[in-house]
């Protein structure tokens, strides 16, 4: 497989597990045991979009068990003689590989998959990929002192947490956060709307830099509608402590 591949550096990588469990894309060609009209093909689509029930293939590294995961979309590319191109959007845990057997069996065949290409990983697409080359060539303008091609393929942390409801924060609110306190009604400045109890959320600064993340305790509504009380349990702090101060000191 080749594609998408997300690495993260220095304290980055305690962000890693979300990606996990973020949606994935991916190109794959299907090779058909026996020749099948492409009508047949083009039927069994709309039969796995939507929950499937897969299991693991032998050569895992999790408990191999029937287990229910979710097809997005499914679209066939193209169809040559018995290769099957065709574009695939899945919940995270899904394998491709499986896929393409059990495709085979409900046409009445045997199918493998000859090649297999990861397109997307939550935020991370092919449009911003970037080859090793290209990670080599960036440093070794970074060593002549031209920043810009490492800054294009180096991003930021909050990058990863494009696909999380948001909390902004006071910065007085900041620092208390940093040492692994909830967060407290109060000390919110705006939200995202559509927040459940249980969601995972990111707590960001009024400059969009991220500082943790944590737990729902409320819905939007229920925290817009209060005044004080706990609204996020903390889970992982990635800002260091002392970077905001304690408090904001008012000048005259």
């Amino acid at each position: 497989m080749t594609g998408v591949l997300p690495t993260a550096l220095g304290d980055a990588t305690r962000i890693v597990q979300i990606l996990l469990k973020t949606g994935k894309e991916y190109v794959c060609l299907m090779h058909l045991h026996k020749k099948i009209p492409e009508s047949e093909i083009k039927k069994q689509v709309e039969r796995f979009i939507g929950k499937i029930k897969q299991l693991p293939p032998i050569k895992s590294a999790i408990k191999r068990q029937l287990r229910t995961r979710e097809i997005y979309e499914l679209e066939i590319i193209e169809i040559k003689n018995q290769d099957v191109l065709f574009r695939i959007r899945s919940e995270a845990g899904f394998y491709v590989r499986k896929f393409c057997f059990d495709f085979g069996k409900a046409l009445g065949t045997q199918a493998h998959m000859v090649q297999l290409i990861r397109t997307k990983v939550g935020p991370f697409t092919v449009e911003n990929w970037h080859s090793l080359y290209d990670l080599k060539d960036a440093y070794e303008y970074y060593k002549e002192g031209k920043e810009s091609k490492l800054k294009k393929i180096i991003q930021p942390i909050e990058v990863v947490i494009q696909h999380l409801p948001k909390i902004y924060v006071f910065d007085t609110t900041v620092d208390s956060l940093c040492h692994g306190a909830s967060l407290s009604i109060p000390g919110i400045s705006k939200l995202e709307s559509e927040i459940k109890k249980g969601d995972a959320v990111a707590i960001l600064t009024l400059k969009n830099e991220l500082i943790c993340l944590g737990d729902s305790l409320l819905t939007s509504e229920e925290i817009m509608e209060k005044e004080k009380g706990l609204a996020i349990t903390s889970k992982k702090v990635f800002m260091s402590p002392n970077t905001y101060p304690k408090f904001i000191k008012e000048t005259s």
